[in-house]
């Protein structure tokens, strides 16, 4: 036994079958897709692009930062030579930066200790309780 499926009726040449319909809508869907997935990768490469160049900027604007801060230190350094040696003005301005630095470090290591575990707790909770709430409605 055979079957005939999509097949028009013979002299039925105005409408095309249900078959072709979806056979171009397929067609068409997987286009669109294409076409959208080029777009996205023309934008995320454009965006890429520039963010490149904004770090790169941030990047350049810390160096010259950092040589303006020694600058700074060099002319502490120098302030302070002019009512002690220079060794001692120096020695001066290092242990301030070494306590600035420690501060900084014991800060730091108190936020980081905050964050652990690094793994979205809170995003976890919430698909577990959808969960339960899909499998109590799936019993009911």
């Amino acid at each position: 036994m055979t079957t005939t499926v999509n097949r028009r009726p013979p002299g039925d040449v105005g409408e095309p079958s249900v078959g072709d319909l979806v056979k171009q809508a397929a067609e068409q869907l997987s286009d669109l897709v294409r076409g959208e997935m080029r777009l996205a990768q023309a934008e995320l490469t454009r965006k890429g692009r520039q963010a490149g160049i904004g770090g790169g900027l941030f990047g350049g604007a810390g160096v010259v930062a950092h040589a303006g801060f020694l600058t700074l230190v060099a002319a502490g350094v120098a302030a302070l030579a002019l009512v002690l040696p220079v060794w001692a003005s120096a020695l001066i301005v290092a242990g301030a930066l070494f306590l600035a630095a420690g501060v900084m470090a014991a800060l730091g290591r108190k936020r980081t200790r905050e964050a652990a575990p690094l793994m979205p707790e809170e995003a976890i909770s919430g698909v577990r309780t959808d969960v339960e709430r899909i499998k109590e409605r799936a019993r009911r």
